[in-house]
């Protein structure tokens, strides 16, 4: 008779397979403008207060700063101690694959061309933004991409992001500044015009104001 087979170990090493199998979360850059966790927060001050208590006077400074540093980027704010040096940034970020030329706008916005159109998305904004981290604060620095391979008004589009926030939010006090030499409010008029224009002629209802006016239309 031949001995029976154990298969209760099988579940257990199908799951130990499958989670060695997943592929790593990809690196993303710092966040801010988190609410405070809840229960990192009081264990921060009952750390604080026990330090207090037995006169730890560097664990208080620790404990202290570590608190108020977590409150100031829940408020997005920068840290001034933390301003990251320009020059060093815009060579920094020159290295970062598909990177073009880097240039300072101004003390917070980097602007950057990439080589490709594809390239000119969040994903090299990450980039970016994480090469930038071991020199100082990233909450300061709003990143701008354009293409270098743009031939429209939509691949000339400038996508922009802070590095530590969404799309459209800046830290506090922080100017969200246009760079586009067309506002996408004006581009996005244009556009839709054109489309009226154009699905009027398909339908051979358009006049002869209307023809001039669609060839008036540049290409944005």
């Amino acid at each position: 008779m031949r001995p029976s087979i154990k298969v209760g170990w099988m579940p257990w090493a199908l799951i130990l397979l499958s989670a060695c199998s997943q592929a790593p979360e990809p690196q993303r850059p710092q966040q801010a403008g988190q609410p405070l966790d809840p229960i990192e927060t009081a264990a921060r001050l009952a750390a604080l207060r026990g330090a207090a208590m037995t006169g730890d006077q560097e664990a208080v400074q620790r404990q202290f700063t570590a608190l108020h540093t977590d409150m100031m980027r829940s408020m997005k704010v920068p840290d001034t101690s933390r301003r990251i040096d320009p020059e060093a940034a815009r060579a920094t970020a020159r290295t970062v694959p598909g990177v073009r030329s880097v240039v300072w706008v101004d003390r917070t916005n980097l602007f950057a061309i990439v080589e490709r159109n594809e390239q000119r998305s969040h994903a090299t904004i990450d980039a970016i933004c994480m090469a930038l981290e071991p020199l100082g604060d990233t909450l300061a620095v709003v990143v701008n991409l354009q293409s270098g391979a743009a031939r429209t008004g939509d691949e000339l589009e400038i996508l922009s992001r802070n590095c530590q926030l969404g799309e459209g939010d800046r830290a506090l006090f922080q100017q969200n500044r246009q760079l586009d030499v067309v506002p996408p409010g004006i581009r996005a008029q244009h556009q839709a015009e054109k489309a009226r224009l154009e699905a009027r002629a398909a339908r051979n209802e358009m006049s002869t104001e209307d023809e001039a006016a669609l060839m008036a239309i540049p290409e944005m």
